[in-house]
């Protein structure tokens, strides 16, 4: 393509649209790489666009980072949210696979975000609070929409907690797989599942 047509598109993204654009190169390369191997000036050259212009979108290499995170947390949101009408019981495996295959598939991510919250980023941390809480919302209103643990959660003021503990579970369940790979996917998915449903029964 002739460099001034490729000027006349890159004008064409609106702000939204190029800013997706950013966040969608970062999510690859955050992906597929350690944090600190990901470079700004990498990340401006796949998108076609300056650093600056990087820069006015994303002040730090941090806030970058941390808006990958929270696109990325939104978009497993509403990969693993409850079908209505679904026993929880049915959903739990399936809803596990997505999220193990794409912790997988984002391993370099997944890391360097929870080694950023325990590192107290601020920037980092706001997201993960963000994330975290959503994850627990969806989870708290498909118990208490489902027949088996509706009744429950009603009389249990323990479940929140309980799950908020879950979840703490789990991260580190995946932080030591993709350490060490011992168990499979499979494997793992029936573990987390099989603590979900302890802690809630």
């Amino acid at each position: 393509m002739p460099a001034n047509q490729g000027e006349r598109a890159r004008r064409r993204l609106s702000t939204e649209e190029r800013r997706a654009q950013l966040l969608s190169v970062g999510a690859k390369l955050f992906s597929e790489s350690p944090y600190d191997d990901v470079w700004i000036e990498q990340v401006a050259e796949i998108a076609g666009v300056s650093r600056g212009l990087l820069y006015h979108y994303f002040p730090t290499k941090r806030d970058f980072f941390a808006a990958v995170v929270e696109r990325e947390s939104e978009r497993m949101l509403r990969m693993t949210a409850a079908v209505p009408g679904v026993p929880v019981r049915e959903q739990l495996a399936a809803g596990l696979d997505t999220y193990l295959g794409y912790v997988q598939a984002h391993a370099h991510g997944f890391r360097a975000f929870h080694r950023a919250d325990a590192a107290g980023d601020q920037a980092v941390r706001r997201v993960y609070q963000r994330a975290l809480a959503a994850q627990e919302q969806q989870i708290l209103a498909a118990l208490a929409a489902d027949p088996e643990f509706g009744p429950v959660y009603e009389s249990a003021p323990h479940v929140r907690l309980a799950v908020r503990g879950w979840l703490a579970f789990t991260t580190a369940v995946c932080l030591e797989w993709l350490r060490d790979g011992e168990l499979t996917r499979e494997q793992v998915r029936d573990l987390c599942a099989r603590a979900l449903l302890g802690v809630i029964t």
